[in-house]
């Protein structure tokens, strides 16, 4: 019989600047573990404070509340001693700035002593702890402590950890949501304890603070909603085996996993020479002592207990990501704005298709939620949201009759410019979502602009077909797009008393470009994609297509096969007996190409050279030379010219690593000069190339 010991993690919902409610969700936690019999609770990064508090890290009524709620914690009958829990590698990239507010632990394995608030020494009795990168040793182990982005560095904690006895870790994670990430995350967590040897907790989102007897615990947190979802999937790992799994996307504010492990299964995995000759000459850590085991004594041992059995991890295909993610995000982002629902314009489109059927998503969790019964809160927030009493009797039967309370569309259409064909199945994808939907034209509002804009100037602006020039052509399209966005938010603000609401809380309105519109900037600057939230506007139009064909079966909706037969349009101009506007027309490349290139210039870190470069290899068999450095040229032309659109792009649900989202994302100049250099010099290269420069491969197709 071995050490047996059973170890808790778990995914809490956290919010930044909740302080009330996350120490709720803690202590919640903390009962739950104990509750399992566990020794050793793991927690998320920032759990007190919430993660996403950007610049209020910065103020000292964020450092005061943090104490006093963490006096509250400690003094609770569930938790007992406590120890801070220091960063050495700081995320400083892409979504992250946390050398803003933090600076990283001074030195590896070095040990301070920290004076203690007066208002912790009331509770613990003590004025000074240890403060540093030392590691927790109990009677029967030893607990050692790395973030998330320790996990991510090459000389990661774990490893001189492991070398010096450390058997058990702890990652209190904040690794937001992408898609296709979590493999990336399972991998290196797999690897960490195949090499090493070790337990390894994670949990997402994690926090600054161990707790000793029941030690901290693993989050799901969405972050303030500041464009990010912290997603879950909290786990316990022994020698590269998992052995517990939290869930992924979840409604549930607390979510704790628990495994029973022997100790002794890591010291003989670890029983090797080559190990021990590396252990010897490791630099010891220093140990803080703590007078508890977190096994059980082997008199009281149970023999018909024994360790967990390994599982086989569970992912969700990227069709699933997105149907799960951001429903859960837009759930939560409505129920703590504390608003009467969420209004869309339905175009008829793919994009305003995928958003409506996110939000379906939504209502299909919510309804399974209330029906299962284990989530009273999911219940609660709908009441309320659905301006029901808090007695109120009524309860929905399906998704259908929730999108009818919190859930509308319109489709705003001009008569010559809009086909018979979109507004049809705008109107039946509402009906088969249940969403309480509009139809009706903006012609008088569009003709009535056209008109003063005449009166002022004398000028009608026609479009380019009827004799206008390409500058009045773009107007009137600009014209029709921007007085959708005005009518959207004219909507969501009056539709709650049209349809008899007493209480506050008016509609946000939903945004519908995806990543690929973006990064080329075909929108229209404060057009529809100006919203107050964008579910995927980080998203590719390749996967947004696979999540449709998804939803067609997983939703049982194959009205959705319409959706992705359809010819992308904006329908912006009118149409004729020979003309249909086309999206890709009018780019000039496809969405497949713009994902590749969205792909180089951000991921890659390319510039109009090493971009061309890289697409002489990725295209060189379909293509000459010279005409992937015109279609580089193009995309590079398009990107710098509308850059400028991404300084108040809507804020989007991040899900792709090549957004170009300027608020906080992707930095970059809005004003841009001119390539030329890097033209003159891939012109010289390809003219150095000769007749291959310019001749095709043979065998290869004219491609557009």
């Amino acid at each position: 019989m071995g050490h047996l010991t059973t170890l808790a993690t778990c995914n809490l919902n956290q919010w930044a600047l909740d302080f009330d409610g996350n120490q709720k969700r803690i202590i919640e936690s903390i009962r739950q573990a104990k509750a399992a019999g566990a020794s050793l609770r793991v927690g998320p990064e920032l759990e007190i404070t919430g993660y996403g508090l950007l610049d209020h890290f910065l103020e000292g009524d964020t450092f005061l509340h943090s104490w006093e709620s963490l006096a509250e914690i400690i003094a609770h009958e569930e938790c007992q001693d406590i120890l801070l829990d220091i960063k050495l590698s700081l995320a400083n990239d892409g979504n992250y700035r946390e050398m803003r507010y933090f600076t990283p632990w001074k030195a590896v394995k070095l040990v301070e002593e920290y004076y203690l608030p007066r208002i912790i020494t009331k509770v613990t009795g003590q004025n000074k702890v240890p403060i540093g990168d030392a590691v927790i040793s109990t009677l029967d182990s030893c607990v050692g402590c790395e973030t998330c982005e320790e996990l991510f560095t090459p000389m990661s904690p774990h490893i001189p950890m492991s070398l010096d006895g450390v058997e058990i870790f702890t990652n209190s994670s904040g690794s937001h949501h992408e898609l296709r990430k979590l493999d990336t995350r399972i991998d290196l967590i797999r690897e960490a304890t195949l090499k090493a040897g070790g337990i390894y907790l994670v949990s997402i989102c994690n926090l600054f603070f161990v707790l000793v007897r029941v030690l901290e615990d693993n989050l799901m947190l969405k972050s303030g909603l500041r464009r990010l979802y912290y997603d879950g999937s909290c786990m316990i790992v022994i020698n590269g085996r998992i052995v517990a799994q939290g869930s992924q996307f979840s409604l549930h504010d607390v979510e704790v996993v628990t495994a029973t492990v022997d100790l002794e299964d890591v010291r003989s995995y670890r029983n090797s020479r080559s190990r021990g000759m590396q252990a010897k000459d490791s630099m010891p850590y220093h140990r803080i002592e703590v007078g508890i085991s977190l096994s059980s004594n082997s008199e009281d041992v149970d023999p018909m207990v024994g360790p967990s059995k390994e599982i086989e991890f569970r992912y969700h295909v990227p069709e699933e990501e997105i149907a799960l993610g951001p429903a859960c995000f837009l759930w939560d982002y409505l129920r703590r704005s504390r608003q009467a629902g969420y209004f869309l314009p339905l175009s008829g489109g793919i994009d305003s298709c995928a958003t409506a059927v996110i939000i379906h998503s939504m209502c299909r969790l919510v309804d399974q939620a209330i029906k299962k019964g284990d989530n009273p809160q999911v219940l609660a927030d709908l009441l309320r949201i659905a301006g029901e009493e808090e007695d109120s009797e009524w309860r929905p039967k399906d998704p259908q009759e929730i999108a009818g309370r919190i859930f509308h569309t319109a489709y705003m259409g001009m008569k010559v410019n809009s086909s018979a064909d979109t507004r049809g199945r705008a109107r039946d994808l509402g009906k088969a979502i249940g969403s309480y939907h509009l139809n009706f034209d903006i012609d008088t509002v569009v003709s009535a602009v056209i008109a003063m804009c005449t009166a002022v100037t004398a000028f009608t602006p026609k479009y380019k077909m009827y004799g206008g020039t390409s500058v009045s052509n773009l107007a009137l399209q600009n014209i029709q797009a921007r007085l959708r966005m005005v009518l959207a938010y004219m909507f969501a603000q009056l539709l709650p008393t049209v349809r008899g609401r007493t209480k506050p809380g008016s509609l946000l309105v939903l945004g519908s470009a995806n990543v690929d519109e973006s990064l080329r900037g075909y929108l229209t600057k404060y057009d529809c994609s100006s919203a107050d939230i964008n579910p995927i506007g980080a998203i590719s139009k390749t996967d947004l297509k696979r999540f449709i064909l998804w939803s067609a079966k997983g939703f049982d909706m194959p009205l959705l096969q319409s959706f992705i037969d359809a010819p992308p349009t904006a329908e912006l101009e009118p149409i004729t007996d020979d003309y249909t506007q086309s999206d890709e027309v009018d780019m000039g490349m496809s969405y497949n190409e713009l994902s590749m290139y969205g792909r180089l210039r951000k991921v890659d870190k390319l510039g109009p050279y090493g971009m061309w470069r890289k697409l002489l290899h990725e295209w060189g068999n379909m293509l000459s030379p010279q005409e992937i450095y015109e279609k580089t040229r193009s995309f590079f032309w398009y990107y710098s010219i509308n850059r400028h659109k991404m300084t108040t792009v809507t804020p989007a649900y991040h899900a792709e690593q090549y957004s170009p989202d300027d608020n906080r994302f992707d930095l970059r100049p809005f004003v841009y000069p001119s390539f030329d250099y890097a033209y003159r010099k891939i012109e010289r290269t390809i003219k150095a190339m000769g007749t291959a420069g310019t001749k095709r491969p043979e065998g290869a197709e004219k491609t557009e």
